[in-house]
């Protein structure tokens, strides 16, 4: 019982005033995100409504994070839009699907833990990309179909009307948190431009001018498509894409939450929470999708820090969808708008224009390649990915500038290298260049006790070494080695002597996360 209380957080001090009224906010703010989501993927609405209710109760209820809101996504849009065009919407079912179950095998297996691996200058450029992209998507707003069905700007009375709303509720989002806290300024500046609006009979756009979301409770069926190794192949590529895409974005956004909140979460658990809610998506007629960054920030910047509020999310998403769909879809969308523009404001992470003079030149350059591939491409995985490896190479081309060696001769004649750096691939051949082989004595010692054999490339390049050494006559000792790079060089049949003697003992940190 004890671990059902603490699942809601009944255990800890909970405001559900603020819970519930953040939980209200982030509905309203999700049915345009998952309606053009939809759009995007080659899919109804609805499908994106469902799958944003479906991921986002659950992820609530069982995520790594409480506070952080998953739903319908752009990025998962992009990944399976192929597949919905060439094939239809069954195999999108099955995608997803399936993509949920690798997700959850990724959390059973604690591949959590490797999101460590990305960089703070690559997380500075995802924001970034983020925050411009949710700005960018906000104009598209400020145009309107012409006679032909195409998108053209608004000019006139309809355009200095949406903006003045758009500007009101900027400024009900910027000034009332000043002045109180009592409730969330983002649902107040709905609230106040939909009253206005309603008041003054004026003609602007709404969220029913998108789509109707007018529906039932998500229907449960099996994706409809051959159980084959055909259709396992076909749908396997997309499934690893999207399993990839809602994880990488699903982490760093529960990473950015954890500092924001000065708490921690758990990605492990997180990802086996977002593949059972993209399970469950996919067999309730959803697209799937992942954490989403901006509405997990609308979310918190009202004062949610429990689960309560996702769940409030997701269960009013769904009565919007049910009861309320005829009132949901008289707001304006000036509205939404300025709230989505806040929220890319409040995402950029304006210090890192600071750092530009106090970062490494690598990390900027990492940081602006990032925001650049995460805006032009859209593809925040991508992105992270790049970023993640040109930041792995500067730092092997550093590291392998760092290695040196301290020579000396003791009273009996053997030559001493002191080795200073790690030893691996990058690092191979300035370790080789520190050695006088046909000018060295009799015995030589290499000592790593300032350094360590990382790789296989550094084993290697000691066998080679020491070969060399052995067609000259001469002996080569290695001192302070840990004992997993004995054990390779054991299995390398190299021609070594190893002094145990003086190795220290090593210990490696476990974590239990």
């Amino acid at each position: 019982m004890k671990k059902i209380f603490n699942l809601f957080d009944f255990s800890q001090k909970v405001d559900y005033k603020t819970e519930v009224l953040a939980g209200l906010t982030v509905a309203l703010a999700l049915i345009p995100e998952a309606v053009a989501f939809a759009f995007i993927a080659g899919l109804s609405p609805l499908t994106g409504l469902y799958a944003a209710f479906v991921m986002g109760l659950i992820t609530a209820i069982f995520g790594g994070r409480p506070g952080m809101i998953s739903g319908a996504t752009g990025a998962v849009a992009v990944v399976i839009v192929a597949i919905s065009v060439s094939h239809g919407p069954e195999y999108v079912f099955a995608t997803v699907v399936l993509a949920g179950l690798i997700q959850v095998l990724a959390g059973v297996l604690r591949l959590g833990k490797l999101i460590r691996l990305v960089p703070h200058s690559v997380i500075f450029g995802f924001v970034n990309g983020l925050a411009i992209i949710i700005f960018m998507s906000q104009l598209d707003q400020f145009k309107v179909p012409n006679a032909a069905g195409e998108l053209e700007w608004m000019t006139g009375t309809p355009l200095y009307t949406f903006l003045t709303l758009v500007i009101t509720a900027i400024l009900i989002i910027w000034l009332l948190p000043k002045l109180t806290k009592v409730v969330p300024a983002n649902l107040v500046a709905i609230l106040v431009v939909f009253g206005i609006v309603a008041a003054m009979g004026i003609d602007t756009k709404t969220v029913g001018d998108m789509a109707s979301i007018k529906g039932g409770f998500p229907p449960f069926h099996i994706p409809m498509v051959p159980f084959t190794l055909d259709s396992f192949m076909l749908i396997l590529p997309y499934a690893a894409i999207m399993a990839g895409v809602g994880l990488i974005e699903s982490l760093l956004t529960l990473n950015i939450l954890d500092e924001i909140t000065e708490t921690r979460g758990n990605g492990n658990k997180e990802c086996v929470a977002q593949g059972g809610a993209n399970i469950l998506s996919g067999f309730f007629s959803g697209m799937g999708g992942c954490a989403m960054l901006g509405q997990s920030l609308i979310n918190v910047s009202s004062g949610a820090r429990a689960r309560l509020s996702g769940i409030v999310a997701a269960v009013s998403l769904l009565i919007f969808i049910m009861f309320g769909s005829s009132v949901i879809e008289l707001l304006p969308m000036a509205a939404l708008t300025g709230l989505m523009i806040m929220v890319a404001v409040g995402t950029f992470e304006w210090a890192s224009l600071k750092t530009f003079r106090r970062m490494p030149k690598s990390d900027i350059i990492v940081m602006v390649l990032v925001t650049g591939v995460t805006v032009v491409l859209h593809n925040l995985a991508l992105a992270v990915l790049i970023g993640v490896i040109i930041s792995a190479l500067v730092f092997a081309w550093d590291n392998a500038k760092r290695i040196r060696a301290r020579k000396r001769i003791d009273k009996e004649g053997v030559k001493h290298y002191e080795i200073y750096g790690p030893l691996f691939f990058g690092s191979v051949q300035a370790f080789n260049d520190k050695f006088d082989i046909l000018n060295d004595p009799e015995h030589v010692v290499i000592d790593f006790s300032e350094s360590r054999i990382v790789d296989m490339s550094g084993i290697e390049a000691v066998n080679k070494l020491t070969e060399r050494y052995h067609k000259q006559g001469k002996k080569l000792h290695l001192r302070h080695l840990s004992s997993d790079c004995r054990a390779l060089l054991n299995k390398a049949d190299a021609i070594i002597e190893v002094n145990i003697l003086e190795d220290p003992t090593y210990k490696v940190v476990a974590d239990k996360i």
